[in-house]
């Protein structure tokens, strides 16, 4: 039982793994093989030599008293060529956990970002699978868009939800639908974002649909709102293109309340905003009668998206008077 040490030294140099490492593993896992033998004795250890190559099993002595007087070979020939294809498997093991490792270790660093790639066609019609080159993401039902259809070779991105290291190598879930993927669009979008000159201060989504997403400026003089359309609407229409076609609205953060409410209901006119308990954050809203319909927006949408942007329950009346 024996490992070419040259060529082993050679592999570890040019994948830039660990020689000791993989010398463990493959110990480790040429001992595991022996101690699954009929014939195993106990409190065997597997040991391969750095400069012969040569794989040994090595069971102790003991005295008639119990103590430990040495250790003897097991020249065990019939787990000879076992322990070959073990130390095989336990190479190939190890070079494919540490390909897996790195993997992981550089896709962390995009967890919270956005990430590019080409759909494919996998096992499960409900998945959504995303070739990364070196690795596949997935993005399950609930992370998906509804009414959204890819098609095998399509070009996505996807907001980076989590990486780790599974049973079967690395699970990287990715979203469509996440609020942050809105976020971090138009980040790549919008350098004033990236030089901190314009700051996203909120967003709410309903993902397919619309979304409403407030800012600010912190330089004078730049238009937080134009950052993000930016000229002729490029900006923003290349993000909502990218989430075929959602609605967005962009509105000017404040920190008084009641405009942030009023921006926040736009593309409605709101005629006044009067806020009724700071405590509860509940406000009061008053909006001309022909703007009603829609600062409530289809379905209470607009009402609803400008409450969780802003985080105050907006209660919305008509100027009219009650006949």
């Amino acid at each position: 039982m024996h490992v070419d040490m040259k060529a082993l030294q050679a592999l570890t140099t040019e994948k830039e793994m660990s020689l000791n490492a993989l010398i463990v593993a493959i110990e480790a896992a040429v001992l595991t093989a022996y101690n699954h033998t009929d014939h195993a004795l106990e409190h065997a250890r597997a040991h391969l030599d750095r400069e012969s190559g040569e794989i040994q099993i090595f069971v102790p002595v003991f005295s008639e008293t119990g103590d430990r007087i040495g250790e003897v070979q097991d020249r065990n020939e019939e787990f000879t060529r076992v322990a070959t294809a073990t130390a095989r498997q336990a190479i190939k093991q190890y070079m494919r956990q540490t390909k897996d490792a790195a993997i992981v270790g550089e896709l962390s660093m995009n967890v919270g970002d956005v990430i590019s790639g080409m759909v494919e066609q996998g096992r499960d019609s409900k998945m959504i699978y995303v070739n990364l080159g070196r690795t596949e993401g997935k993005v399950p039902p609930q992370e998906q868009v509804p009414g959204e259809h890819f098609e095998h070779g399509d070009r996505i991105k996807c907001f980076v939800i989590d990486v780790k290291q599974g049973t079967r190598g690395p699970e990287i879930t990715l979203s469509r639908s996440h609020p942050a993927l809105v976020k971090q669009l138009f980040a790549l979008e919008v350098p004033e974002i990236k030089d901190r000159i314009v700051e996203i201060m909120g967003i709410a989504r309903e993902a397919g649909h619309r979304t409403k997403i407030s800012v600010r400026a912190h330089r004078s003089g730049v238009s937080a709102k134009g950052a993000l359309i930016g000229p002729m609407g490029a900006r923003a229409r290349a993000v909502m293109e990218e989430l075929h076609g959602e609605k967005i609205d962009i509105v000017d953060y404040s920190e008084d309340p009641a405009v942030y409410v009023a921006n926040a209901l736009a593309p409605a006119k709101v005629g006044s905003v009067e806020v009724v308990d700071e405590a509860t954050r509940s406000a009061k809203v008053v909006v001309p009668d022909y703007q009603l319909s829609l600062a409530i927006g289809k379905d209470g949408q607009n009402a609803r998206l400008a409450a969780r942007l802003t985080g105050w329950r907006i209660d919305i009346h008509s100027d009219s008077p009650i006949q």
